[in-house]
């Protein structure tokens, strides 16, 4: 009886086993074959990609991610996903698939791409900055994180261009809000719009202007000293330019440019010719 038991359990034993051996096999076999289905997911998305159908493609590139997530070719599908999307100007999505891929593979070697990729798809969304400022700022914040943390890649020269155009039309925004404060009388208002370009903005084609509203300004409140230095600053930097010469003009109010000297001259002469032609 004894002996009998003991048999019995070598072959549970043995049963077990082998059923589990099998299910391990099982189980290779189905990870072969959705490995397999990924890729195919994967190739119908770059070919629909290819003839046009973008749509169709970011569909599939989802897919093969989903049929195998732990594959290195699902980081490879959310990026396809997110460029098809974007090459459709649907850029909620790719926004989207971007920020997935930043938060699911924060390691990865091409999260240069991502967040270039992504801080394009919000400039390209800046329709107009006066009304809303959103896009422009995460575009710069994009770009910024690009330039700082990849220096030396191909995107980081792209990223300092546009983050140029970006100042430009930043300080551009400040310029009209200062003028429109000076249309209104209110000094103060305007001083801190002015001032904020000088800060911020001083590489734009602003700051000359911005200069020089302070000298005028200051100047108009009675902080002359204030507006003294400014005007210095000014000078100092952009002696050639035309905001110096109207800074200029401030303190001293019977200066007369050369043009005008030249042009009054020039008026002068004609109308002393013309008058020689009648006198008797």
């Amino acid at each position: 009886m004894k002996i009998f038991s003991r048999f019995a359990l070598i072959i549970i034993i043995v049963f077990i086993v082998s059923c589990s051996k099998k299910e391990e096999k099982i189980s290779i076999i189905k990870e072969k074959e959705l490995n397999l289905q990924m890729i195919d997911a994967y190739k119908e998305g770059v070919k629909a990609f290819e003839e046009g159908d973008a749509l169709f493609a970011a569909k599939k590139f989802n897919e093969a991610e989903i049929l195998f997530p732990q594959s290195e070719w699902a980081s490879r599908s959310i990026l396809m996903a997110a460029y098809s999307y974007y090459s459709q100007d649907y850029y909620y999505d790719a926004i989207s698939e971007l920020e997935r891929f930043i938060n699911k593979f924060p390691k990865h070697e091409n999260l240069n791409y991502a967040h270039f990729l992504l801080a394009i798809c919000y400039y390209e969304q800046i329709v107009d900055e006066k009304k809303d400022l959103g896009p422009l700022l995460n575009a710069q914040k994009e770009f910024n994180f690009v330039v700082i943390n990849y220096p030396d890649s191909d995107f980081a020269l792209d990223a300092k261009f546009k983050l140029d155009l970006i100042n430009d039309i930043l300080a551009s925004k400040e310029i009209f809000v200062g003028r429109y404060y000076m249309k209104r009388e209110k000094w103060i208002a305007a001083i801190n719009r002015f001032k904020e370009v000088v800060e911020k903005y001083d590489t734009t084609i602003y700051i000359e202007e911005a200069l020089h509203r302070l000298v005028e300004l200051h100047y108009r409140i009675g902080l002359i000293d204030e507006a003294k230095k400014y005007a210095t600053l000014l000078g100092y930097n952009y002696q050639s330019s035309k905001w110096y010469e109207a800074t200029y003009v401030i303190f001293n109010k019977e200066y007369e440019s050369p043009t005008s000297k030249i042009k009054k001259k020039k008026g002068n002469f004609i109308i002393r010719k013309f008058k020689s032609l009648f006198e008797m």
